[in-house]
């Protein structure tokens, strides 16, 4: 049991680092399919990527010894099947205390979701849950035949053809099961609605913070070990891969000047096409507000920590500026809006301000 919770933990670990390394695109395209980010598709897509490290973790992990590891052969009659539960039918008790049925059951347990998946995510039938689950466990089971594609010297668990019918099953129950989900909320399809301007809120706009402090902070851990890998298999410096100084540097600066080019460019950061925001109507010609909108932007804040202690510190008490600003100002504009005196409005909306917000007034 405390192995089966331990290869969960796992599933679920590696499914939520995928979730927040992904977070950014799907917000992105949610807003564009159905004009908002819904908490229960995202919730959805989230379960769908812990359930895929869960098929991966429990059929695969733990990955045994080499030096210990009992090679097996493969279970090829898919008669099998039906002579287990005939011996479980047949043996005194209850059936499902023998363990080769509850193995029967775990199969079709295993793959139920993925069927579920495929109808209320994918918007497919039965015929794509049959193939889908037919096809991943064939995959998963060749795997196991060839003992992780050649890491072992030969299979430590069975192929089983058994298990391949089996989660064929469960895929194809799942999916019918899932038909008691509203059509209207199966599949993929685009929101005919989604082009249209919606609402500004401070929920949206602490979005747009979040998803620009993510992408900040993906940008700059690429950076860093980049440079790091650079300075170690390039350079070969090692005295500057150990003191580190050099990929700070570059994790900070160049995210930052990446994002100062976006927002020159356009007006806007990762964040507000990401939530389909834009901010506008200052008194100030572009050139002006639009670097102040970065400089009140996770981007700006983080550089402004690069001028030594006492800027760090300041940019430490400016990003807590920020949150109360943009829980105080209106609409959520924040910080960027208040140093460049602009407004936030839907993206999709063709209409300007016509009476922008002093440069002062937050």
């Amino acid at each position: 049991m405390e192995d089966q919770v331990r290869l969960g933990v796992i599933a679920i670990a590696i499914g939520l680092a995928f979730g927040v390394v992904l977070f950014v695109p799907f917000v992105a395209v949610s807003y564009r399919r159905r004009g908002r980010l819904g908490v229960g598709r995202a919730l959805l897509w989230l379960s769908a990527l812990i359930y895929f490290w869960a098929i991966w973790t429990y059929t695969l992990l733990p990955l045994p010894d080499p030096e210990t590891i009992r090679c097996v052969g493969a279970i090829t009659d898919p008669v099998s099947v039906v002579r287990d539960v005939q011996k479980a039918l047949a043996a005194p008790g209850s059936p499902l205390r023998q363990p080769a049925l509850l193995q029967l059951v775990f199969n079709v347990l295993l793959f139920m979701p993925l069927g579920f998946f495929v109808r209320v995510i994918a918007g497919r039938g039965v015929l794509t849950a049959l193939a889908v689950g037919f096809g991943l466990s064939l995959l998963v089971e060749t795997t196991q035949l060839t003992g992780v594609w050649g890491i072992y010297p030969c299979a430590y668990r069975f192929f089983d053809v058994g298990d391949l019918m089996t989660n064929t099953l469960g895929a194809v129950v799942g999916c019918m099961l899932a038909l008691v989900v509203p059509r209207k909320l199966r599949g993929a399809k685009a929101s005919p609605d989604a082009d249209l301007p919606r609402p500004v809120t401070r929920g949206r706009r602490a979005l747009a913070m979040l998803c620009d402090a993510l992408a900040y902070g993906f940008l700059s851990t690429a950076i860093g070990v980049t440079v790091q890998v650079w300075l170690e298999y390039v350079v070969r410096d090692r005295a500057a891969v150990i003191d580190g100084s050099i990929s700070s540097a570059a994790g900070a600066v160049v995210p930052a000047g990446l994002f100062l080019v976006l927002i020159l460019s356009t007006g806007r950061s990762v964040g507000d096409f990401a939530v389909q925001l834009r901010y506008t109507g200052s008194r100030l010609p572009a050139p002006i507000a639009r670097p102040l909108r970065w400089a009140g932007g996770i981007a700006g804040l983080s550089a402004l920590a690069l001028g030594g202690t006492l800027f760090d510190l300041a940019s430490s008490i400016l990003i807590l500026v920020a949150i109360v600003l943009l829980f105080t100002t209106r609409l959520g504009r924040g910080l960027p809006g208040v140093l460049s005196g602009q407004r936030l409005v839907d993206a999709r909306s063709d209409i300007e301000d016509p009476q922008p917000f002093p440069i002062t007034n937050a």
